[in-house]
């Protein structure tokens, strides 16, 4: 490491102030930043914080926090790519074949993040931010194992551009930049994002017979569709999840204890709960996340699911509560989309009522509008928007309540 100190040291004055390469300033000094401590404070003169966390060590810790859905990830394509195709494989060459199919999907949002943020960077002259880090990895875990890398490529431009850099860069942002990434590949391109074929990556190879890439949440939508048309069929109460447990294309695959651990069809990152569940104790015990917005979120989850258990006209709204934290991408969404400290709420109360009302509007989401029936994508979103107007109910009321103190103090 000092060889490799010695030869920044050595490059530096070429692109410091009046240097050869001055303008490109900004490159370096993201290279050296993300090797090195910087060695220099934010001011001369005033007072001067030290702390341990900066903004790089905080995204270096999310990142961490993720490495368990990545490379569960990685298995289960490779796990769900022998499923469909009904050949038997061990652990290495299941992880193998998934990280075939999984890196390229890295290196693109990376490439492609990376070198849109360095030229604004650039073309600003103002050093890179360490934001990109983080959403670099949740866009490739929030898209299926099929996903075109040039649609990858358009949909990481698209975020980092319209919404990110336009709000002003990290920190700017109203809009989770991994959700309006997928959110974008949802709306333009749905065949590639919501088909019932196109979870399971298959390489050159064909399915065995009877295939079906349907996810969980793609067939209890599809089977509550089919009932509010024949109401002769089963009882809602045990539609859904007969057809879960007995519908699908290997019995029993979308059991609630399957579902947990992550052995299913769906997007690369987002179909364990296990190992979102570790992350999420990560993020909590470094304080990188805050504990109110995935307890509240989970609550909202649950609770919603269990109001519309008693209402149920539907086979979505009778499907047991604890099926809508399991099912999809909720533990993702709510661990690393909700908790993202730029878009979410700030205040402590309204980190409470930020969480519950993702969970709870995923769930309404879901069962009432089942074209759409991964809810927690638009439920991030729209919570995203009125993160701010939350914080300013919440502020408003302290002054308010500090105020009639005041009030009833001088009486």
């Amino acid at each position: 490491m000092k060889f490799l100190r010695n030869l920044l040291d050595k490059q530096k004055p070429a692109f410091e102030k009046g240097g050869k390469y001055e303008k490109l300033h900004p490159v370096f000094d993201a290279f050296e930043t993300f090797l090195f401590s910087p060695n220099h404070t934010t001011g001369s003169t005033g007072a001067q914080i030290r702390d341990a966390v900066d903004l790089k060590r905080m995204m270096n810790t999310v990142i961490i926090a993720m490495l368990p859905c990545l490379l569960f990830g990685m298995w289960n394509v490779g796990y769900q790519h022998h499923l469909a195709t009904g050949k038997a494989a061990d652990f290495i060459s299941q992880f193998l074949i998934g990280a075939w199919a999984v890196i390229p999907v890295v290196i693109v949002s990376y490439s492609v993040g990376l070198g849109i943020e360095f030229y604004f960077a650039v073309r600003k002259g103002h050093s890179v931010n360490e934001g990109y880090l983080v959403t670099g990895m949740l866009i490739p875990l929030v898209m299926p194992p099929t996903i075109p890398l040039w649609q990858v490529a358009l949909a990481t431009a698209f975020a980092v551009i319209i919404g990110k850099e336009v709000f002003g860069g990290t920190g700017m942002n109203i809009l989770n930049v991994a959700m309006t990434a997928r959110a974008f590949l949802y709306f333009a391109y749905p065949g590639q994002m919501a088909g019932s074929n196109v979870w399971a990556y298959l390489g050159d190879e064909k399915t065995v017979q009877g295939y079906s890439g349907a996810t969980a949440l793609g067939i209890v939508a599809e089977t509550s569709a089919k009932l509010s048309e024949d109401k002769t069929g089963l009882p809602f109460a045990n539609a859904g999840v007969q057809a879960l447990t007995s519908d699908a294309w290997i019995k029993g695959l979308f059991s609630d204890w399957n579902l947990f651990i992550g052995t299913v069809p769906g997007s690369i990152g987002e179909t364990s709960t296990l190992m979102c569940l570790i992350g999420a104790v990560i993020l909590i015990f470094t304080g990188v996340g805050s504990w109110k917005i995935i307890v509240s979120g989970f609550a909202g989850t649950y609770l919603m699911a269990l109001l519309l258990n008693t209402l149920a006209i539907n086979a979505f709204m009778a499907i047991p509560a604890h099926y809508h934290i399991v099912m999809g991408g909720v533990a993702f969404g709510i661990v690393y989309m909700a908790t993202d400290p730029v878009t979410a709420a700030h205040t402590e109360t309204g980190k409470w009522i930020y969480g519950f009302l993702i969970g709870a509007f995923t769930v309404l989401i879901r069962v009432f509008n089942p074209a759409y029936p991964e809810g927690i994508m638009l439920a991030v979103l729209l919570m995203n928007v009125f993160a701010p107007l939350i914080d300013f109910y919440v502020v408003d009321a302290n002054k308010q309540r500090r105020k009639n103190r005041l009030k009833y103090a001088t009486l």
